[in-house]
């Protein structure tokens, strides 16, 4: 009789293993966002992009196989005015005739707790590429997932703010906020 319910015990833990492991393969762009803070002469500014692509290949129960990519045209940013929007597509800063566009593609996951991860993976940002890590926090929301992260960037790392803008005047770090809404599977 307790080698029974032993064994019931087991199938139920392999099923209910089984039904919590959630895929995301489809991220909703419309609903998802980047957007980026920095201190500007002592003053916090306020930034976003309005186009990018991502792709995503996520099982919370296989992470040895999850990667992502995500693909910011910097053409599309809106830091806040006109002129600074003008300024930053310049060579000083993205030099967007020449590099129109920002890459991160995931080299592995790994989990920190039930709902955060560590993503590992390549920056590319003016020809420049860096391994970064990106904490990510995981809120599983009814059949959708929301992925919320941030990356500290350090703009001197990859050239931007050159020239007159080496200085002080903005900061060298740049925080870098996502959210990634994805459908579950």
């Amino acid at each position: 009789m307790s080698i029974r319910l032993l064994l019931a015990a087991v199938c139920c833990l392999i099923v209910m293993s089984t039904a919590q492991a959630v895929e995301y393969t489809r991220v909703n762009t419309a609903a998802s966002q980047i957007s980026f803070t920095y201190n500007q002469m002592g003053s916090r500014m306020y930034g976003t992009f309005g186009k990018f692509d991502a792709t995503l290949d996520f099982d919370t129960a296989n992470l040895g196989n999850a990667r992502t990519t995500l693909h910011i045209d910097l053409t599309s940013i809106d830091a806040g005015s006109e002129d600074a929007n003008t300024e930053l597509v310049k060579p000083a800063w993205f030099d967007t005739q020449k590099f129109p566009t920002a890459v991160f593609e995931s080299t592995g996951f790994s989990r920190v707790d039930e709902n955060h991860y560590l993503v590992a993976g390549r920056l590319t940002l003016k020809g420049i590429t860096h391994e970064v890590q990106v904490p990510v926090h995981l809120k599983p929301d009814n059949s959708i997932g929301i992925f919320d992260g941030e990356l500290v960037l350090k703009r001197d790392a990859f050239g931007l703010g050159a020239g007159e803008w080496a200085d002080t005047v903005v900061s060298n770090d740049i925080a870098i906020r996502f959210k990634v809404v994805a459908p579950a599977q």
